[in-house]
């Protein structure tokens, strides 16, 4: 099938699912969510569940209290695949008629008729409502592992992920980031394990002699993708005044190790953009299926284990998550239509304090290593996802999730601050936001207002922007900042050479050639071969092994980026080594680009679809569903 022919069915698949069901009730405020927050909205959660590893399900009941904001009888609440046992008035414990509607691909719709209950005091009308329910073992938010998946091997293991809209499958909710709320938790779990949370540990006590009860309170209202739930045998270390890294036993040495930079990474983030609000700043490291890089949960980020590698390099990921303390936390946006606005300001943050720590030589040499990945990534995205406000109605906003709204974003974030004067003028701005819109949830225009707002004296600076080309056209940023180049130059010029080498002739590589290069800049390198138009010879390929030993090397990106190398280069004996690193590591960055190549090349395209089939049950949800799409099994 030509390329041609491959974006004309993606077109169709995607304009298909936008109007799959267009009489849907879904929010006025969010296109992925049935929840009507504007009509009551939930202000506190509190959870009482049971961590059954036998069934895989949590079992239990959430207390919702809820405030109405406008004439309504109905508590609307989103759903998917939850087993619902009861619900009840908390006041008097009776039963509350309820009915679920309009199921479609993302969930569904609970509506709740609400009991007469007077006005309070104040004039507000209050509820506290009671559902019984239990998960299903299937739950996408939830990821339940056997001992063999974990590294001690003993005991099973279970983590959430609720982003982007998966929270509605581990507890019945108004699964939108337009809301935000607190919530309270008693978790009960078996005696071996530790239970953390995106929440403050209040304490644990025995329950029999089999079981443990964890209690968790999250004082700051959060959306609800940011519970998170992590139940396993972990231990901890600590590496700064406000933080403990958690892992199993088998790797907690090597992760204090890898993160013993975050305190400075803390204190410099709130030089930039204000005070921490979240108390403690742990992070845990979670066995190798999990999904992405690091998940910003308020006080508990998740990392995957492929951080870990042993350069520090890739624990940039660490600074992103600790720029979410504010961009997408503090500061929410209202739905993953506006993805772009938390994700690109967060890698400007996480830029700016690499930038810091480091020298701005290689804040800049960062965002010329995205750039590169986001072209890469244009390539294998529908075009109507190549924008930065995108479309999502009646989509699943997993979709969103690409390298777009964290590329592009970002570097119209630093289009803006050289625009507007440099960060003496541009982060007293980031203070003053921050502050301005925390504990709210908000929109691209919300953004752009107080950006007029607070700089009225540069009114015709930000009249010259085109935020039409910005915002809404496809492709590539409108504007390339003039970006230093000096780190990527060593990157170009050694590819070059071995772009331009007559393989017929002596060579004259070293392994001093790349001796001086840090980490990233041996990435890029393999980058800069990539992107090439060039196909490197397979003879090129082993020269390159003999002379550097890529093999050798433990930091999970740069034997990612030498495999899709290899790959191109239809250098066979190494389709092995890929189908072996897309089953050990989890995260979509890394697998997704590997089985793409995979599926491309026609001969080995079949030995893909197989070891995904596979392995797939082993996936977290979002990572086994994305790299169907992939693999095209949809449409097959």
């Amino acid at each position: 099938m030509s390329k041609f022919s491959i974006l004309l069915l993606f077109m169709f698949i995607f304009v298909a699912r936008a109007f799959r069901n267009p009489k849907m009730a879904l929010s006025p405020n969010d296109p992925t969510s049935f929840s009507r927050p504007d009509l009551v909205a939930v202000t506190n959660v509190h959870f009482q569940l049971f961590v059954n590893f036998e069934k895989k399900i949590l079992q239990g009941h959430v207390i919702l209290d809820a405030e109405r904001k406008k004439p309504t009888n109905s508590l609307i609440l989103d759903v998917q695949n939850l087993t619902l046992k009861s619900i009840t008035n908390c006041k008097d414990d009776s039963k509350l008629e309820y009915t679920v509607e309009e199921t479609v691909s993302f969930g569904s719709k609970l509506r709740i008729k609400l009991p007469n209950v007077p006005e309070s005091e104040d004039g507000k009308t209050r509820y506290q409502i009671k559902i019984q329910y239990e998960t299903s073992p299937k739950a996408p938010a939830l990821q339940w592992l056997d001992p063999e998946q974990t590294s001690g091997g003993k005991y099973p293991y279970l983590f959430s992920q609720c982003v982007a809209i998966h929270a509605r499958s581990m507890l019945p909710c108004q699964d939108t980031p337009g809301l935000t709320s607190t919530y309270s938790a008693e978790i009960t779990a078996p005696k071996w394990a530790r239970v953390l949370m995106s929440a403050l540990h209040n304490g644990t006590k025995d329950v029999d002699p089999f079981s443990k009860l964890s209690t968790f309170y999250q004082p700051v209202p959060i959306p609800s993708y940011l519970i998170a739930i992590a139940v396993g045998s972990l231990v901890s270390k600590r590496i700064g005044p406000r933080s403990s890294v958690w892992a199993e036993k088998e790797l907690i040495d090597q992760s204090a190790s890898e993160f013993s930079e975050t305190e400075t990474m803390l204190r410099t983030a709130e030089e930039i953009c204000g005070p921490y609000v979240w108390g403690v700043y742990d992070i845990l490291v979670l066995p190798p299926s999990f999904a992405f890089g690091g998940m910003e949960n308020p006080g508990l980020t998740f990392a995957s284990p492929s951080l870990l590698a042993g350069d520090h390099f890739l624990t940039s990921v660490i600074a992103h998550e600790i720029s979410h303390s504010w961009s997408g936390n503090l500061v929410a946006i209202a739905n993953f239509e506006h993805f772009w606005l938390k994700e690109g300001l967060t890698v400007f943050l996480q830029f700016k304090i690499i930038g810091r720590m480091f020298g701005e030589k290689v804040r800049h040499f960062y965002a010329l290593m995205g750039l590169s990945e986001l072209k890469d990534a244009l390539k294998s995205l529908s075009p109507e996802f190549t924008k930065l406000i995108v479309n999502l109605d009646g989509i699943d906003s997993d979709y969103a999730i690409s390298n777009v709204p964290y590329m592009k974003g970002h570097t119209f974030h630093f289009y803006l601050e050289k625009l507007l004067g440099g960060p003496k003028e541009f982060e007293p701005f980031l203070k003053s936001y921050f502050e301005t819109f925390k504990y709210k949830s908000i929109v691209t225009t919300d953004w752009k207002d107080y950006l007029y707002k607070y700089f009225s004296n540069k009114t015709q600076l930000l009249d010259s922007v085109d935020w039409d080309a910005w915002l809404n056209k496809l492709g590539m940023p409108p504007v390339i900042p003039n970006y230093n180049t000096d780190l990527l130059n060593a990157c170009i010029n050694l590819a070059k050479r071995w772009l331009s080498w007559d393989e017929n002739t002596a060579s004259n590589f070293e392994k001093s050639d790349i001796a001086n290069l840090t980490a990233q800049q041996k990435l890029q390198f393999l980058s800069e071969l990539f992107a090439d138009e060039a196909v490197l010879s397979v003879r090129k390929m082993e020269k390159m092994q003999e002379v550097y030993d890529v093999d050798s090397v433990q930091n999970a990106k740069i034997r990612f980026m030498w495999i899709r190398l290899a790959l191109k280069s239809r250098w066979e004996p190494k389709v092995e080594e890929a189908l072996d690193f897309v089953t050990k590591h989890g995260g979509m960055s890394l697998i997704r680009p590997i089985y793409r190549d995979l599926y491309d090349w026609q001969e080995m395209r079949q030995r893909a679809i197989e070891n995904y089939m596979k392995t797939k049950d082993k996936m977290m949800f979002v990572t086994a569903q994305m790299i169907k799409k992939d693999l095209h099994l949809d449409y097959n």
